[in-house]
């Protein structure tokens, strides 16, 4: 199995040796998102996936992951370039086990990035965005120090660049104390807007030198 895993891995890279610009989204799907901001979600990742593929090179260079978080941590898609990129379509239920979606998208990161060295890829700082309306709720409080001084260390070696988004009800105290980078306040349910900001974000980068610091367009869809 491994073996096998191994060698798709090593087609995958030959066919597409650009260097990858890996992005995990971490997406809150507990049972407060149902309804109008669910809704709304989905509707951002059809446009995320539609207006990066717009972009050839970012196609082929940007790789989107998606982790979802309620009582449960699932991969509902492991890293794929944007012309892989098929969203899925997400439900909400449950409590909301952030500290430990957390742990998965870096122990995530931390495996693709051996990939990339194992086969020869060379790869932009990946991005973590996370997306909750809540605060971390039916975990242990030690899972979620450990996962934000963990963010910590991650950003200070420049290893990742974590961003957090607040929608309607979020703790945004909570949030800030959680992440290294100021979390932004969605304005309304204004997924849209912020999907394209991501993809032009990512397209951004995915055209950079690997070591250049890019400056980012303002997130007109959100307030700091």
């Amino acid at each position: 199995m491994l073996d096998s895993l191994r060698l798709d891995e090593a087609v995958e890279f030959a066919e597409n040796p650009e260097p990858r610009c890996p992005c995990v989204l971490l997406l809150d799907t507990s049972g407060s998102m149902q309804g109008p901001a669910l809704d709304a979600l989905n509707q951002g990742l059809q446009t995320f996936r539609a207006d990066l593929i717009k972009d050839s090179l970012a196609a082929r260079r940007v790789e989107v992951a998606i982790v979802t978080f309620n009582n449960d941590i699932r991969i509902e898609q492991d890293f794929v370039t944007a012309d892989q990129f098929e969203p899925p379509i997400l439900t909400a239920q449950g409590q909301t086990f952030m500290g430990s979606a957390i742990h998965k998208a870096l122990d995530m990161i931390q495996a693709r990035k051996a990939e990339y060295r194992a086969n020869g890829i060379a790869y932009y700082r990946p991005w973590v965005f996370m997306i909750t309306d809540g605060s971390p709720q039916g975990e242990g409080e030690d899972v979620v120090s450990k996962a934000a001084q963990r963010i910590r260390d991650e950003e200070v070696q420049k290893h990742v660049a974590f961003f957090a988004v607040g929608v309607e009800n979020a703790d945004m105290e909570r949030l800030a104390e959680i992440v290294t980078r100021t979390p932004v306040k969605l304005k309304g349910l204004n997924f849209v807007e912020m999907f394209l900001w991501l993809s032009a974000s990512m397209s951004a980068v995915s055209h950079s030198k690997l070591d250049d610091q890019v400056a980012l367009p303002p997130p007109g869809w959100g307030t700091v």
